[in-house]
């Protein structure tokens, strides 16, 4: 590869987006893709995962399975936010998780003080508990956007976008950035972070391309494999400890690779290219023990990833091994063929684990999966299947032992 500069472009050079190299995005769509329908089982390795499975804790998860119903189940699988819940429809739910979106803040408040979030998670932490409502003490899970640092809390540490990051080329230094943003999101009562992002940017028009590290699959698989050691810890050491927080490797898959830059477009990648391209980061993140994976809302080949079982199902979950959980995007499913954000079989069917459901939708959303599993559109085995894959990341991370937020 070369670069030419007219001097119109030479300010190129001093700007971030010049991370990802000279661009070769605007070709590089053309000819590195094609439309391929077949599939390939054959690309996709078996990963040798850092995190094994443990006997005592598989037999804790069926243990308690046994004792749940299917509301608690269903309830697991609703991510929803905190504009628009209450601590008493979490004791009411017993919902497995829920998050803050961006320009979201306790009481409203883009102000809130540490002590604020605080609050707030021990609120809902205590209303998991109790069990005077649902009758589960299964405790919930809260999700952030720590992208750059706990970027939603004043007061908290911020760093470089990840494309500046990026530039860097230095998988060191982010292991101790994202050790940092572990340990200022778990004080403030937070347990999960969703990232890191390891899109592989190939067009620069995208509008999300700051969220990439850069357009370099192999930089990409470093990087990612250092930020989830740095988030969560290493294994025989100091996993999910006190100062750690669950991590998500997204958007999978290939949204960094969709015509034109579109955000939440079509990536029209044969097999080999999505692996060799836009896989490789989460080769790096799920061996290094990443604990979920957040589907993308991008297609692949014309079929939204939200509703693509080969992809969250037949390569995720049965070829590379991962037991973690797939949670979805900003009401992702609701995008599916023949789904809204109120309903969606299609999804759970396909191997999303987690409905990540803002706005009032959560609560037609946890109706009708309900119904859906009493006739049989989804099966039992399929929602055990999930809540399984919940509980084992909940047990993991110690959150049945560990000390409550405040």
């Amino acid at each position: 590869m070369y670069c030419k500069f007219t001097p119109k472009a030479l300010f190129i050079l001093l700007s971030p987006m010049f991370i990802f190299g000279c661009s070769q995005a605007g070709n590089s769509v053309d000819k590195e893709t094609t439309h391929e329908v077949e599939v390939n089982k054959t690309i996709w390795p078996k990963l040798e995962v850092e995190v094994k499975q443990d006997a005592a804790i598989e037999s804790k998860i069926v243990e308690i399975l046994s004792t749940m119903t299917l509301a608690q189940k269903v309830a697991q699988m609703i991510q929803p936010e905190i504009r628009d819940i209450t601590p008493e429809d979490m004791r009411k739910y017993g919902f497995g998780s829920y998050l803050n979106g961006g320009g979201a803040f306790p009481d409203n408040n883009k102000h809130a003080t540490p002590q604020d979030w605080i609050n707030l998670a021990e609120q809902m932490y205590q209303a998991s508990i109790d069990d005077s409502l649902d009758g589960s003490t299964i405790p919930t899970m809260w999700g952030t956007d720590a992208v750059h640092g706990h970027n939603n809390v004043i007061g908290a540490t911020l760093f470089p976008h990840n494309i500046g990051l990026g530039a860097a080329n230095n998988p060191e230094l982010l292991e101790k950035i994202a050790q940092v943003t572990a340990t200022e999101v778990m004080v403030t009562g937070i347990d999960w972070v969703f990232a890191p992002t390891v899109a592989t940017v190939r067009d620069d028009r995208r509008g999300r391309a700051y969220e990439g590290y850069s357009e370099d699959p192999d930089i990409v698989k470093n990087y990612a494999s250092a930020i989830v050691h740095g988030l969560q810890g290493t294994v025989g050491k100091d996993f999910l400890g006190n100062d750690r927080v669950i991590s998500t490797v997204k958007h999978f898959i290939g949204d960094g690779g969709t015509e034109g830059g579109v955000d939440q477009g079509n990536n029209i990648a044969n097999e080999q290219t999505l692996f060799d391209i836009h896989a490789q980061g989460y080769l790096g993140g799920l061996t290094a023990g990443a604990q979920s994976v957040m589907a993308s809302f991008n297609s692949w080949q014309g079929e939204k990833i939200h509703g693509n079982h080969y992809l969250l199902t037949t390569v995720l979950k049965e070829k590379m091994g991962f037991d973690g959980f797939v949670v979805g995007d900003w009401n992702g499913h609701g995008q599916v063929k023949g789904c809204s954000n109120e309903s969606c079989p299609q999804s759970v069917n396909a191997g999303l684990d987690i409905f990540m459901v803002p706005t009032d939708a959560w609560k037609p959303l946890y109706e009708n999966t309900i119904a859906q599993v009493n006739r049989g559109e989804i099966s039992q085995a399929r929602i055990d299947d999930a809540v399984s894959r919940i509980l084992r990341v909940k047990l993991r991370a110690g959150l049945f032992e560990k000390p409550s937020p405040a």
